[in-house]
């Protein structure tokens, strides 16, 4: 009697189930599950026309329109694999990303139908074309195709190990790697989103995170596995939000903390239109605790901090709120707020460990990595043996986080490995600073990384932006963050941005910010 794990029976539930209630809103175009999941089966169809078998790959460039959603359904049903790609990345990435991972058809969004033109040339294993929007020479038109047949195709035998989406990491350190996420990590992951973040058919998602992240961290699946209502978002903007808030009743979504800084730092005419008891879903980044309390403060959110990565299809642990966290007052809540938490029910098992492999003490001092094993846990790197057997060496998945354990057995990130500083001997949290840093009025983001120093080795240094019309010199910041940090964590020097270089999911690039400055001089 048993049934293969897989997401595609979130789709079967809600076709029998909420057939009558909006599944999708783009623009001012609306669809219920019935009509979503037609427009799902027809494109399944036509894509067996087209000679799509099982395991090939089928490549999206798209932002979060309902075709892209439509892609998480139609694709999977026919046991194809889906590679959603960073629409910011270069047409070079692209090239690399589609013919590594063997994409034999690849569906492209009007903005971007001119750049993959560029390079139709260099993507040999491409036999098809589509244009998921807009129309050129030489492209398929997704919804004349959609149109010109029926929902009939024929239903492969899926199992729950086969490959649903190969998701390509950010490729900061070296080429990107394609994750293989699995039927079932889909599954595991999305049912254990529900048990900690629950949503109900009453519930209306706006979306503000990239579908092609991660898949959505999910939510392309868990959304409808509660029957509610998926909101489309092509470009994450402010106003845009704010305003999408107010005029179709967003209950919750998800946002990295940069998306949540920009939020809580609108302006006040636009922060008025949401709806206060939104609840936010937020990871990529550990967030400030002050940006947590203002959106919980002055707008009523509730936040709730999930980490996870996209070899985990993503999450791992959730900041599990507690009864005795009721009691505390708002900037500690906010504090434990902005640590990792402790594991999903569902996600497996995660320990923080030294060099040799041994737990690290509950100390909320001592660092180790973060490793993990479970059902979320990725089928391997595609086409990548050796980095396969890298990260999953010893039986555990090895994330590159370095944390420690608080006494209550929630994880705290205290950086990526490769982005502690060593000054002295001693070990700085760059996320540490940058908490310190974002509590001074005129700081609207802040990224700390090390350079070379002649006398300590290396030393912080600051990259700030600072909220518009306000004004903070360099001495100011390295006093406020001597006045609240032990001195030598406290930044050397500052350089005043207007932005940050990030990735799609707003997660700061801490290498390209590392090569624009040269050592320090002693102090």
């Amino acid at each position: 009697m048993e049934t293969p794990l897989t997401p595609l029976e979130f789709a079967r539930r809600a076709r029998k189930l909420y057939f009558e209630r909006v599944a999708v809103i783009d623009g001012d175009s609306r669809w219920t599950y019935a009509q979503f999941f037609d427009r799902c089966d027809r494109w399944s169809a036509a894509l067996q026309q087209l000679g799509i078998k099982s395991g090939d790959r089928i490549a999206y460039l798209s932002p979060n329109t309902h075709a892209q959603l439509e892609s998480f359904y139609a694709v999977p049903q026919t046991a194809a694999v889906l590679v959603p790609l960073n629409y910011r990345l270069t047409a070079d990435d692209f090239v690399y990303l589609i013919n590594h991972s063997g994409s034999r058809m690849v569906c492209v969004d009007r903005d971007y139908l001119a750049t993959i033109d560029s390079i139709r040339s260099r993507l040999p294993c491409v036999e098809h074309f589509v244009a998921l929007t807009g129309e050129g020479e030489g492209w398929l038109t997704y919804e004349a195709m959609i149109d010109a047949i029926s929902a009939g195709f024929t239903r492969p035998e899926i199992h729950e190990t086969d490959l649903l989406t190969i998701n390509y990491t950010s490729g900061t350190t070296s080429r990107p790697k394609g994750v293989m996420i699995t039927h079932r990590n889909a599954w595991m992951n999305s049912i254990g989103t529900l048990l900690h973040a629950p949503i109900t058919c009453a519930d209306r998602y706006l979306w503000t995170l990239p579908m092609f992240h991660a898949n959505g961290w999910t939510f392309v699946w868990t959304v409808t596995a509660a029957g509610a209502t998926h909101i489309c978002l092509r470009k994450v903007e402010p106003r845009a939000v704010f305003e999408l808030m107010a005029g179709e009743q967003v209950t919750t979504l998800c946002a990295a903390p940069t998306v949540l800084i920009s939020l809580a730092n609108a302006p006040e005419n636009l922060r008025r239109l949401a709806p206060r008891g939104i609840r936010v879903v937020t990871a990529g980044a550990p967030p400030a605790a002050s940006t947590i309390q203002r959106l919980e403060e002055e707008l009523g959110w509730t936040i709730i901090h999930v980490y996870g990565l996209t070899e985990t299809a993503p999450f791992i642990t959730v900041c599990e709120p507690r009864a005795e966290h009721a009691s505390l007052p708002m900037s500690e809540r906010a504090a434990i707020k902005a640590r990792q938490g402790v594991e999903l029910i569902t996600s497996g098992e995660l320990r923080v460990v030294d060099v040799e492999g041994n737990d690290v003490p509950l100390d909320g001092i001592t660092q180790g990595e973060i490793v993990a094993r479970g059902n979320v846990i990725m089928a391997g790197y595609y086409n990548d043996p050796e980095a396969t057997e890298q990260a999953l060496r010893g039986g555990w998945f090895h994330t590159g986080d370095a944390a420690v354990v608080h006494p209550d057995g929630y994880i705290e990130i205290r950086d990526r490995l490769k982005d502690v500083i060593i000054s002295g001997g001693e070990n700085i949290s760059s996320v540490e600073v940058e908490g310190v840093l974002l509590r001074h009025p005129a700081v609207e983001e802040v990224a700390i990384v090390g350079f070379a120093h002649e006398r300590w080795g290396e030393a912080p240094h600051a990259f700030v932006v600072l909220h518009q019309g306000a004004r903070a010199d360099e001495r100011e910041l390295c006093e406020f963050a001597r006045a609240n940090l032990a001195h030598f964590k406290a930044p050397h020097s500052v350089t005043f941005v207007k932005e940050l270089p990030k990735t799609a999911t707003g997660k700061i690039q801490k290498y390209i910010l590392r090569a624009q400055r040269p050592a320090i001089a002693p102090q």
